[in-house]
C-alpha cells in the first residue's frame, strides 16, 4: 500500500517524514524491536520529533514588531505575538510534550489524564479523570499525543480543553497516526493543523495502529497494570 497522502481538502495535514529525512530516521529507530526497548533512546527520539514539530509550527504563529536594545543600539525585530498553550495526554505524551516545551520554553501548559479501559470482546472505553489548563482565548493551542489511533481519546481531550476558551489556532502533534484517525480529526476539526511523523494504513481489532510501534507509554516508562 502506498503511503498516505494528504488530499487537497486535507491540506492541514503535515506529514513530517515526507520532507524531513531525519524524522524518518528517528521513526525507524522507534519502530525497530531491536532498538525500541532502550527507553532513554526511545524517549529522546519522540522528543526530537516534538522539537521538529515546534519549529514547523512556529512558522504559522503570528509575530509582532519590537524595538530591541542591544549594547550598541536599538534594532527593530520580530517576536511571537502570543505564546502558545502546550497540552498533552498523560502519560505517553510526556516525551513529545517535552520536545515542544524545549523550543516553546515560555509557553503555558495544560494536562489531560485519560486512558483506554479495555474490557471483554476487545471493547474499550475512554476514561478521562483530570484536566488542568489556562485560558485558551485567542491563543494558539498545541496538543501532543504520540499515537493517533481511532482518534476517540484525542477528540474527547480536545473537547474538554476547549471548555477553557476559544483558541486562535489548534495544532495537533502526533508521532504515528492511522488513516482512520487522521480522517476523524480532520472531520471534527477541519481548521486544525495536524503535524504527524507518519501515517499508517491499519488498526488492529483492539484499536492499535499497524504496523505502528507498540505502546508508546510502556516503551517510554515501562509496563503498567491496567485497572
Amino acid at each position: 500500500m502506498l503511503p498516505f497522502k494528504a488530499q487537497k481538502d486535507e491540506n492541514m495535514v503535515h506529514i513530517l517524514s515526507e520532507h524531513i529525512p531525519l524524522v524518518q530516521e528517528w521513526l525507524n529507530e522507534l519502530r525497530d524491536v531491536h532498538l525500541q526497548t532502550h527507553r532513554m533512546r526511545f524517549r529522546r527520539n519522540v522528543e526530537r520529533i516534538g522539537e521538529v514539530a515546534a519549529l514547523e509550527i512556529s512558522k504559522y504563529l503570528k509575530t509582532e514588531q519590537i524595538a530591541l536594545q542591544t549594547p550598541l543600539d536599538v534594532v527593530s525585530s520580530n517576536r511571537i505575538a502570543q505564546q502558545p498553550v502546550l497540552t498533552t495526554i498523560l502519560r505517553a505524551g510526556i516525551p513529545l510534550f517535552n520536545g515542544l516545551l524545549n523550543y516553546f520554553d515560555r509557553a503555558d501548559c495544560g494536562f489531560v489524564a485519560a486512558y483506554r479501559k479495555h474490557e471483554s470482546n476487545d471493547y474499550f472505553s475512554i476514561k478521562q479523570d483530570y484536566l488542568t489548563c489556562p485560558d485558551l482565548t485567542g491563543r494558539p493551542l498545541i496538543v501532543a499525543d504520540p499515537m493517533l489511533a481511532t482518534g476517540a481519546s484525542l477528540i474527547e481531550a480536545i473537547e474538554d480543553l476547549l471548555t477553557n476558551g476559544k483558541p486562535a489556532q489548534i495544532h495537533i502533534v502526533v508521532v504515528i497516526a492511522s488513516e482512520q484517525g487522521v480522517k476523524l480529526i480532520h472531520k471534527n476539526y477541519p481548521h486544525a493543523h495536524l503535524w504527524v511523523g507518519v501515517v499508517d494504513p491499519k488498526l488492529t481489532a483492539k484499536g492499535y495502529i499497524s504496523p505502528g510501534l507498540g505502546d508508546a507509554g510502556d516503551l517510554s516508562f515501562g509496563q503498567k497494570l491496567q485497572h
